[in-house]
């Protein structure tokens, strides 16, 4: 599983580009109602409505499928593109539970240069490099559910540590 800040949309294009495995993202229902890009969005996404109980525990049933198929997953655990002043965001459960119960190891990526190239304040940002941190993984197999707490917080420390010390 492949964890990763969320600044921009190109985070999602660098994703692609980073992951020699095929994977899939684990994205929020909301944006399946974009024009055109909702339509594409539906067809490579496993959505979750946050809102709602049954919802989220589908996600695990079709991350299992998705898992079997041999595809990988990605999540930006923010659960969204934070304000332009937030460095980094909390960290939703989602990414680790499911990591945990399905004994993925995550590998953490920072992603340290989009919000400067393309951020979603309108005419904001400019050319230039795009950098990522891909961390070693991190094994899950020897952790159980309520280490899910542990595992979030170690993940968003190694990004934010990666975030502070490379801002542009």
């Amino acid at each position: 599983m492949w964890v990763a800040n969320h600044a921009s949309m190109l985070d999602i294009m660098l994703m692609l580009h980073i992951s020699k495995t095929p994977f899939v993202f684990v994205g929020k229902k909301e944006l399946a109602s974009l024009p055109l890009f909702g339509f594409f969005y539906k067809k490579v996404c496993i959505l979750v409505d946050r809102s709602d109980a049954g919802s989220r525990s589908r996600v695990y049933r079709q991350v299992q499928k998705r898992l079997q198929t041999g595809l990988g997953i990605c999540i930006f655990p923010e659960g969204g593109v934070p304000e332009e002043e937030v460095l980094l965001d909390t960290f939703k459960n989602g990414a680790f539970k499911i990591a945990i119960n399905h004994d993925l190891p995550i590998v953490p990526i920072s992603i340290l240069d989009t919000k400067a190239r393309f951020a979603f304040t309108f005419f904001s940002g400019g050319p230039g490099k795009i950098r990522a941190i891909v961390h070693p993984s991190i094994s899950t197999d020897t952790l159980s559910k309520p280490d899910y707490v542990f595992l979030k917080t170690t993940v968003r420390e190694t990004i934010l540590k990666d975030l502070e010390e490379n801002v542009i």
